[in-house]
């Protein structure tokens, strides 16, 4: 791995010298080139000043924003230079821990906080590896004043067992409006445990250019994600009772726990092209400027003033996943539908469009909201593995063809007082009678003197289950299920902020009618043992999901403690399970060394209590139901860990030591049934910004 970050850093080296040198060549042509001022040096010029005897003047001024993935309308966001919480950036199990993952990095995951799952995926195999995956709506844009280059490399372990996971994020500006750079993404994790390794690869290209008038975001990527599959370990006492088994040797080790597979893996392949652009109509007027005081001057400015707006978003996408099983496992599946040297794989192609018309707020007395009318065309094309009568086997192909309409009325005039509304429903293609309606409203107020925020949410879906649902073809596992019905959500909820005390209270509940899920079949064939069968079911009762959760942040001089605690409650258990509660806490000390180190040092713990968790099926590489003749409650065991975390001028680094209570109290370090977390580690990280 260090052989191959060296390669990595020495071809980036070009591209730095290569950024200084367009600098120079533009700040000579046009001193407002948006790359700012100062004495530059060129290597590739004679002659030329020696710049080195003076410190040059590199602004380091940049603004960062993600987009709306559906116009394209940016949202700004705070600079990702910060050093709180930057050793918790590289977790699986997300800053907070609130994710349950196969306990390896990189591998599968499924958010605990079922108010933080998506309610809608594009293609299902790639959502358990958000992780890694960014879609274009959370994708950074940057806009900089200098090229500016960010590398970051967290590591632990060795090269048996350790895990590696480097990012190198460029980006530059040609004048003030137009920017590009690029991401390159790679995780390599070799795995605490037989046949568990993950390995990821990304690189992303961007660009944009923003204007009065016109605007656009361009983000393409391609991933390539391989996961080897153990199906976890054969007997959870490895781990909660060594002394019953052989693990009780001193020379057994985590490797020697024996798994339930090998020689197997999933392997998802990801290409996408995702560009929005819009061309505002307006004009030009003279404003009275307003000082940061809030007092109206004298002086004069002009201003474009955005009348209406015209909006279109493209995103093409190319997904092919596969599972490879190249040893059975014996006595472990119910159901074999293909030969066993079958390809094992889907592909899927989606194409959608989006156009947008807006009239825009602000532009006169009377244009009291933003708002807006739009219609999408999606076509979806699935590629499954089928056989004939006569046991011949083909690829079908099943296409998708969707028109939908909606509208959104929206308004930002006010800081008091904000609120936006979208309506969608399908018209025609497969999807048709599908609906959302979707709205939030921020309203700002003082109580006692003091800043009081309150938010209020709510949706309405009814919307038809996603393909892999209706159909599903693969050696092990197989349905055709078109009379899904369609799943019917409703939310509402509220959040209350207030700032002076670092105190944000969220409670909402959701109804859902015809909840859908993967049901587990497994068929017992003795006492105790079963051979695994999937389906996909319906709950046709509604299910009820109620959540609290609370977020308290204190600070006592150089003391620090961030809170955060979750309440949940499913109606349903055994189809949606949930845990009641699930914590996180942060206790630091925060102070600078020597007047230029920042410097926090503390503990955090995460912890949730004991429920029947959703099992992983390999073969399908999603979260499905656990078998409800032989399940196992997982929970009830904190994870802790101590950490050194450090800011110096443009580099954050630190060292941690991940669960540093492993082997206390019950021992039973699951996050999934059957698959221990990683063991106590030590891990180190680094972030270095570059403003050349």
């Amino acid at each position: 791995m260090t052989r191959k970050l060296l390669y990595i850093l020495l071809m980036m080296l070009p591209v730095s010298l290569y950024g200084q040198h367009i600098q120079s060549h533009q700040l000579e042509e046009n001193n407002k080139s948006g790359f700012g001022s100062g004495e530059t040096f060129s290597p590739f010029k004679k002659n030329e000043k020696d710049s080195t005897k003076k410190e040059l003047n590199v602004p380091k001024e940049i603004h960062q924003w993600h987009i709306n993935a559906k116009n394209g309308e940016v949202i700004s966001i705070d600079a990702d230079t910060m050093q709180h919480m930057f050793q918790n950036t590289h977790l699986t199990e997300g800053i907070n821990g609130e994710y349950n993952f196969l306990g390896n990095m990189g591998t599968p995951r499924q958010t605990r906080i079922f108010f933080n799952r998506p309610t809608e995926t594009t293609f299902d195999f790639l959502q358990p590896y958000d992780y890694f995956v960014t879609e274009p709506g959370r994708f950074i844009f940057t806009d900089t004043k200098s090229p500016y280059t960010n590398l970051t490399y967290h590591s632990s372990g060795n090269k048996v067992d350790g895990d590696d996971r480097f990012r190198a994020y460029f980006t530059t500006n040609a004048g003030k409006h137009f920017g590009a750079g690029f991401l390159f993404d790679y995780l390599y994790a070799r795995g605490r445990y037989d046949n568990q390794a993950s390995s990821q690869m990304n690189f992303s290209l961007f660009s944009f250019y923003r204007s009065d008038r016109y605007n656009y975001h361009l983000l393409a990527s391609s991933y390539h994600l391989k996961q080897a599959e153990n199906g976890g370990i054969t007997d959870d006492r490895y781990i909660t009772r060594p002394e019953e088994t052989d693990g009780s040797n001193s020379n057994f080790g985590t490797t020697d726990i024996p798994v339930n597979f090998d020689k197997t893996w999933n392997r998802n392949k990801a290409l996408s092209l995702y560009f929005t652009h819009n061309y505002n109509l307006g004009s030009y007027k003279e404003q009275a400027y307003i000082d940061t005081t809030g007092v109206t001057t004298d002086s004069l400015i002009t201003r474009f003033v955005p009348v209406a707006r015209i909006t279109h978003t493209a995103d093409v996408r190319h997904n092919n996943r596969e599972f490879i099983n190249y040893r059975q496992p014996v006595g472990f599946y119910a159901d074999t539908y293909l030969p066993y040297d079958s390809t094992d794989n889907t592909k899927h192609l989606s194409i959608s469009n989006r156009i947008e018309l807006s009239l825009c707020e602000g532009f006169s007395k009377w244009a009291f909201a933003d708002i807006k009318a739009f219609a999408s065309y999606r076509y979806n094309r699935y590629a499954l593995p089928d056989t004939t009568s006569g046991a011949r086997e083909y690829r079908r192909k099943y296409n998708e063809h969707i028109l939908s309409v909606g509208g959104t009325i929206s308004s930002n005039r006010w800081e008091s007082f904000r609120y936006n509304v979208e309506g969608e429903a399908a018209l025609t293609g497969d999807d048709i009678g599908a609906f959302s309606i979707d709205g939030n409203l921020d309203f700002n107020f003082k109580l006692w003197k003091k800043d009081v925020k309150l938010k209020a949410f709510a949706f309405i879906k009814n919307n038809r289950p996603s393909f892999y649902y209706r159909h599903f073809h693969s050696e092990h596992y197989w349905w055709d299920k078109d009379n899904l019905d369609k799943e019917f959500k409703t939310r509402i909820g509220g959040e209350i902020h207030i700032p002076s005390s670092r105190t944000r209270i969220t409670v909402g509940v959701e109804n859902i009618k015809n909840y859908t899920y993967i049901a587990n079949n497994s068929k017992e064939i003795a006492p105790g043992k079963f051979l695994n069968a999937l389906s996909v079911a319906q709950e046709s009762d509604n299910i009820q999901v109620l959540t609290a959760t609370l977020k308290q942040d204190f600070t006592f001089g150089i003391f620090n403690l961030n809170t955060e605690f979750t309440y949940q409650n499913s109606s349903n258990k055994s189809v949606l399970p949930l845990p009641e509660f699930n914590m996180y806490a942060n206790l630091f000390l925060k102070f600078k060394i020597a007047k230029v180190l920042n410097t926090e040092i503390g503990a955090d713990v995460r912890y949730f209590t004991e429920y029947y968790a959703p099992d992983y099926s390999p073969a399908l590489g999603q979260f499905v139901q656990q078998n409800q003749a032989d399940k196992v409650a997982i929970g009830n065991y904190p994870i802790a860990s101590v950490y050194a975390n450090f800011l110096l001028k443009q580099t954050r680094f630190y060292v941690k030591y991940f669960h540093v209570n492993e082997g206390t109290g019950n021992r039973r370090y699951f996050l999934v049934p059957h698959y221990p977390t990683t063991q106590g580690v030590l891990w180190f990280g680094l972030s270095w910004n570059f403003y050349n």
